[in-house]
């Protein structure tokens, strides 16, 4: 008898927790509708833009691709704008009468370098219509400083903090800790530059390595000081002075005499300037008008004859999606090569731009978009505008295209691939655990993971990655008129910032989204006469929460009430033992495009 209660009270405790768990996903749901519909509702009323406004620019984020947030009804803050329409707003804001300037609000700029380079430019073409800008923030980051330095006037709270230190790379190795557990990792790769694997295969950094990161690292530092010091008329080794002397630890005061700053001011004393500025009143609020507000009181674009369809490549390039709790990343899988595709049958689409921005991934899918680019060149032009990065398979699939448009500061190239196998013999060995293998041919055991791999398994796999080296330098020699041996000496693996790319013939042209349309509409013989389709750009979390799987579930749910930051540091727990392996065109796992 006490056993029973036992299982019975165990099984009400249980009905009721389940209970719980359905009812608060029902009200997530629930919420999650009324925000849907109620946007939906309101999506007919082009907001009015009053005389006086000034667009405030507080977005700390501008991906190629935004995944809508359903509880922005809640706390009425405007959603990310993804890159392509904040660049569009801007110039539309160029435009509007109504609008008399900009105020750049941003403590915090979480893009990569090309980005940046990308809305500095956006921002320095709005500057020449005479309209001005304004740029404040309690605590200035590297990033953030570097945008917000283009404007007329740069203000800093006296307790903030201006951060220029600098850039640094960091690479952490797991050979010795593996080693200790007992793995090990069989490694293949082709490209003396091709550093991904490195951590797993020595303890310290390679020379090759370091010299590659040191030249770009350094090229990035040289390109964002001398911006600044252009900008705010001064030196760039002034600039660099203020990172060497570890200043961002110095009174605020030092960033006022090193002409970095205007004015140390108070949020509420630049307020008062802004009004000044837009001849309101002390008692008067100001008119603050949003990018997504700019955007949806524009006029619709007028379809023309002619259709640019820009398609975007943002993520890692994988042959699947594995969907995992806390991962909610954007991954390039076939379907961009169905896309492609699409493209290429459409008579009414006279030119593709594909907007890359991959670090790269998987050889085989790579392989399968690049088919899908070669095959659509034959019927009509495609350019490829490169974002922060467009390497390795990022490159793979960008190579083929009629020109390549690129900014200053993308990381591309990183031509190589490689494999890595993990092996747990050391484990089992550790474990007391023995394996028998009988087998009809020689290799029929290939890839088993508790037998230390013979030295013929590693010649048979080293083989099939140099043979994928080899088709990898035929597609670019091939898609950029050069023979492989001059495209081999550029190889290797390495990583080039755009400028240096274009040199050396990787890319075509140096630029943004808009030159490389511009440049597709001329190979197409356009003239003015077309009209540009952006492919997907919003991930709808309504519809993906609603047709998702559990782990999905648990992602929206986590990410809906855990901090940015928190969330990030779940997303890196989990991955860290989950790394890919197999054949890939990529650069390092945890890389970061600055």
């Amino acid at each position: 008898m006490k056993e029973f209660f036992k299982m019975f009270f165990a099984s009400v405790l249980g009905v009721i927790t389940a209970g719980v768990i359905l009812i608060c996903i029902s009200l997530f749901i629930t919420f999650a509708l009324i925000a849907s519909i109620a946007s939906k509702a309101g999506g007919g009323e082009i907001p009015k833009i009053e005389a006086n406004s000034i667009l405030h620019i507080d977005n700390g984020s501008f991906p190629e691709i935004v995944a809508t947030n359903p509880w922005s009804f809640i706390d009425q803050k405007d959603q990310d704008v993804p890159l392509s329409q904040a660049v569009e707003a801007i110039k539309l804001a160029k435009n509007n009468p109504n609008i008399s300037g900009i105020y750049l609000d941003i403590d915090d700029l979480a893009v990569g370098m090309a980005s940046a380079e990308e809305l500095r430019r956006a921002l320095q073409d709005f500057k020449s219509s005479g309209k001005f800008i304004v740029a404040y923030a309690d605590r200035y980051s590297q990033k953030s400083y570097y945008l917000s330095s283009i404007a007329d006037q740069l203000y800093l709270n006296p307790k903030g903090m201006l951060g220029l230190t600098g850039i640094a790379s960091q690479t952490m190795f797991y050979k010795d800790a593996l080693e200790k557990f007992g793995v090990k990792m069989e490694i293949f790769k082709v490209g003396t530059y091709k550093a991904a694997v490195e951590p797993f295969m020595l303890s310290e950094m390679s020379e090759a390595n370091r010299e590659q990161i040191t030249t770009y690292i350094n090229g990035l530092w040289n390109k964002i000081t001398s911006d600044i010091a252009e900008s705010r008329k001064t030196m760039a080794d002034s600039v660099k002075m203020f990172a060497d002397n570890g200043d961002m630890f110095n009174l605020t005061e030092r960033a006022v005499e090193m002409k970095l700053v205007d004015r140390l001011a108070y949020r509420t004393d630049v307020e008062t300037e802004l009004k000044k500025l837009t001849d309101r009143k002390e008692k008067d609020k100001l008119r603050l008008v949003s990018l997504s507000q700019v955007l949806a009181g524009s006029p619709a674009q007028k379809e023309k004859e002619n259709r640019i369809a820009v398609l975007f490549a943002e993520g890692e390039i994988t042959e699947e999606v594995i969907k995992r709790p806390f991962d909610t990343s954007i991954s390039i899988t076939q379907s961009l090569a169905r896309q492609i595709k699409e493209a290429a049958d459409d008579d009414d689409i006279k030119a593709v731009v594909l907007r890359v921005n991959s670090p790269g991934g998987s050889a085989f899918t790579s392989e399968q978009i690049w088919k899908q680019v070669v095959d659509l060149k034959t019927k009509k032009p495609i350019v490829v505008s490169m974002g922060d990065v467009a390497a390795s398979g990022g490159y793979y699939i960008a190579c083929a295209a009629n020109a390549i448009v690129a900014e200053r500061t993308t990381l591309t190239g990183s031509i190589g691939i490689f494999g890595m196998f993990p092996n747990f013999a050391g484990v089992a060995k550790k474990l007391g655990v023995n394996m028998n293998v009988v087998q009809t041919s020689k290799h029929a055991d290939l890839g088993n993971f508790a037998l230390p791999m013979t030295a013929d398994d590693r010649a048979i796999i080293q083989r099939y990655i140099e043979q994928g080296y080899d088709i990898f330098l035929t597609r670019v020699s091939e898609g950029r008129n050069r023979s492989k041996s001059q495209i081999d000496s550029i190889a290797q693996g390495r990583v080039w910032l755009g400028e240096k790319a274009l040199e050396i013939g990787l890319v075509d042209e140096l630029g943004g989204l808009e030159t490389a349309i511009k440049r597709a509409a001329t190979l197409a013989e356009l003239g003015d006469n077309y009209y540009v389709k952006y492919g997907k750009t919003k991930r709808n979390f309504l519809e993906e929460f609603l047709s998702s799987s559990s782990a999905e579930m648990k992602t929206a749910i986590m990410q809906a009430f855990l901090s940015k930051s928190e969330f990030e540091a779940l997303r890196t727990i989990q991955s860290v033992p989950m790394q890919p392996t197999g054949v890939q065109a990529r650069l390092p796992y945890s890389f970061i495009p600055y």
